[in-house]
């Protein structure tokens, strides 16, 4: 069963990326599935399992010009009001969204020494996932569909640690965000490893609503730092947690979503599939 989801995100992926190369020329139903190599009608049934929707209805989601109309349409206005009140009235989401408990500065020199984390893999709609847990909160969320590189690569953020694969009720709860199950997240709390203004900068992130979108700029202006654009990106690329830290929501001011750490084509899936979830 993995396997199979693990090959129909696959598909999807390349689907995704021949649109996004050739959205102006709006390709039908049969271009993408013949670039697949799938029939139109099983293409149909898998992408609109994956995404809930049809590939056509999909392609207005992850299109440029839709980033650039919501951008708009929102003239920085509905994300200011949004960061300020809390994004109680924006979103069915972020009223519940999780807390940041940054590492006691000696957990962050010393490498995680007697941390304990715990660690497992599962699927999401966008491929396999990494997720680590401490007794104080999820420390990393990470897509990537080898577990050995996977772990690897956690075991390089924490190099003192103790770890043991075991999958627990932290991090049962934070997955429930990939099946639309948020009554789970008032009960997340990150423990995470970075400095102070990496710390604020991913707290900024977790304020911007479910299918929205803001820029690096607005992210500077919101910390009081309007100036601090590139120092921004370099704190969202470092990111720890992906998805429930959605620095997947902050794309260039011309419009083009940019790059994401775990994959251009993973962060404009990810765009369309909010953007289908909240216009559902």
């Amino acid at each position: 069963m993995e396997k199979q989801n693990q090959l129909n995100y696959n598909r999807i992926a390349e689907a995704i990326e021949y649109i996004k190369e050739n959205f102006k020329l709006q390709p039908n139903l049969d271009e993408v599935a013949k670039k697949v190599n799938l029939s139109p009608s099983h293409f149909q049934k898998i992408f609109t399992e994956w995404a809930g929707i049809s590939p056509k209805k999909f392609l207005q989601f992850i299109s440029v010009e839709h980033a650039k109309k919501i951008l708009k349409e929102q003239r920085a206005t509905l994300f200011d009001t949004a960061f300020d009140t809390g994004l109680s009235s924006t979103s069915r989401l972020h009223d519940l969204f999780v807390n940041i408990e940054g590492m006691t500065p000696a957990e962050y020199k010393n490498g995680g020494k007697n941390l304990r984390i715990n660690y497992s893999f599962a699927e999401s709609p966008f491929g396999s996932v990494i997720v680590a847990s401490t007794l104080k909160g999820i420390c990393c969320m990470a897509f990537e569909d080898n577990e050995e590189t996977a772990l690897k690569n956690l075991q390089e953020r924490f190099p003192n640690a103790m770890f043991r694969r075991k999958l627990d009720l932290m991090q049962q709860n934070a997955l429930f965000i990939f099946q639309n199950d948020w009554s789970k997240l008032s009960e997340i709390r990150l423990h995470l490893k970075g400095t102070d203004f990496q710390l604020k900068i991913w707290e900024s992130l977790l304020k911007i609503p479910m299918g929205s979108l803001s820029t690096y700029g607005g992210l500077a202006r919101k910390i009081g730092n309007p100036n601090a654009s590139r120092a921004v990106g370099t704190a969202i690329g470092s990111n720890p947690v992906a998805y429930l830290i959605p620095c997947h929501r902050v794309i260039q001011s011309t419009g083009n979503y940019g790059g994401y750490m775990w994959g251009n084509t993973r962060k404009t899936a990810i765009i369309g599939w909010e953007g289908v979830k909240i216009h559902s």
